[in-house]
């Protein structure tokens, strides 16, 4: 694939001009995107991503143009894996919901710089030695094995503190609150760290690590470094929007971990199978290539897309997920009636009820056993569901909405524990 200076010199500057968009344009003044804005703008750019796959295909053909969407694709289905981390983190620090799009814009940037750092640097390792695919197939088959471990033991990991943040919290002085959105402020007449500094040295810390994983497993895709980068910068690119479009959906992706375990270990028999075909090692064939069969561009594409629907499918309807939707439902139903404005109309209230009560009546389906696990606080979850009920009659009682705190205690005793389940 020959790829001119002139062209590269062209696509750097059209993914750093998106990058400088979101900054100037996005998250210089704090707010959080509507559902509405954050669509169009995850439609955007994943246009672009496709588009320029088109343009792959017309300049070099349909076999770079299959390797670049297999690639772009997995890419994709990564960094969605990475929003759970970095939901994980910043829920860790409190950041403020206005402020999240400044953390995640930094998360994507140092992801895009460190990645597009090991790319090169693999570039020339494979340039230079046949036997890095050995070592990329090796990490991806430890990768998926660690992934399968953490899902069957259940285990939970901290990720906001990481080796980068403990040290930046032993060296550093931090205070316990934020200010704005500065990285920095001052308190006694002393300049100190704001927490909002410490969650993107935690982002930039999980940023290093998923490159570690994320650029073997596209080289097991591709071996052209203009498709890997080009890639990895389109997934990257959008991956804010998509945060706050999918916010509500990501913890219901249940066996997420399960499909990327498989798609990694995928990649990395794939990528053995290559370096066995490209063998030069003297203690492998007397250093000679080993007859295998590779895998093609379309079966890799096939075999991608195919476990990314079947994980998606299986988390949203499956006994667990459906369970999971329904409780998540509640919970978010009730959260949104206890924090409508007085001032909400009737007709915006009602709908929500209706919802809810909908919703009520399909929990009583779970399984005891699903309850058990996926409601973290079973008071916390009742006491949610009692106080939006509580503000409804009180609603239709009166005709205008009390503050929460105005809610008669009576009231939410008076709600039935049985339709809870």
């Amino acid at each position: 694939m020959d790829v001119s200076p002139a062209v590269w010199i062209v696509t750097v500057v059209v993914i750093l001009g998106m990058l400088a968009f979101d900054y100037v344009f996005h998250v210089r003044k704090a707010h959080e995107p509507t559902l509405r804005e954050a669509a169009v703008w995850s439609s955007i750019y994943v246009g672009i991503a496709l588009v320029f796959g088109l343009v792959v295909l017309v300049l070099w053909g349909g076999q770079y143009a299959g390797e670049y969407y297999a690639g772009y694709i997995t890419e994709k289905a990564l960094s969605v894996d990475n929003l759970f981390v970095f939901l994980i983190i910043m829920a860790s620090f409190t950041v403020p919901r206005e402020d999240q799009q400044k953390v995640l814009l930094f998360g994507i940037t140092f992801a895009l710089i460190a990645r597009t750092a090991l790319i090169f640097v693999g570039a020339g390792l494979i340039n230079e030695f046949a036997w890095v695919f050995y070592l990329f197939g090796l990490i991806l088959l430890l990768t998926a094995g660690s992934l399968i471990k953490g899902e069957v033991s259940g285990g939970e990991k901290d990720e906001a503190d990481n080796v980068v943040t403990r040290i930046a919290k032993r060296f550093m002085h931090t205070t316990d609150y934020y200010d704005g959105d500065k990285l920095f402020t001052w308190r006694n007449g002393k300049r100190m760290m704001t927490p909002m500094l410490l969650v993107m040295v935690a982002i930039g810390g999980t940023d290093i690590l998923f490159a570690l994983d994320s650029i073997p497993a596209i080289f097991g895709l591709t071996q052209q470094t203009y498709l890997v980068f080009t890639a990895v910068a389109f997934s990257l690119l959008g991956l804010r929007q998509l945060y706050f479009l999918i916010d509500g959906l990501l913890d219901r992706l249940i066996y997420l971990s399960w499909g990327l375990a498989v798609i990694l270990g995928f990649i990395g028999v794939k990528l053995v199978m290559h370096a066995l075909h490209e063998n030069n090692l003297p203690f492998i064939n007397d250093g000679e290539h080993v007859t295998v069969v590779e895998v093609s561009t379309g079966l890799s594409l096939g075999v991608i897309v195919g476990v990314l629907v079947v994980t998606v499918l299986a988390s949203l309807y499956s006994p667990k997920g459906r369970a999971l939707r329904i409780i998540g439902g509640v919970q978010t139903v009730s959260q949104q009636y206890v924090e409508l404005p007085q001032e909400a109309p009737a007709p915006e209230r009602e709908k929500l009820a209706a919802k809810g009560a909908r919703l009520r009546e399909k929990l009583s389906t779970v399984s005891p056993r699903y309850r058990d696990e996926l409601i973290t606080s079973e008071e916390h979850f009742h006491d949610l569901l009692d106080r939006a009920r509580g503000k409804h009659r009180e609603f239709q009682r009166t005709g205008a909405a009390p503050a929460p705190e105005d809610v008669p205690a009576a009231e939410a005793d008076a709600v039935s524990k049985p339709e809870h389940g």
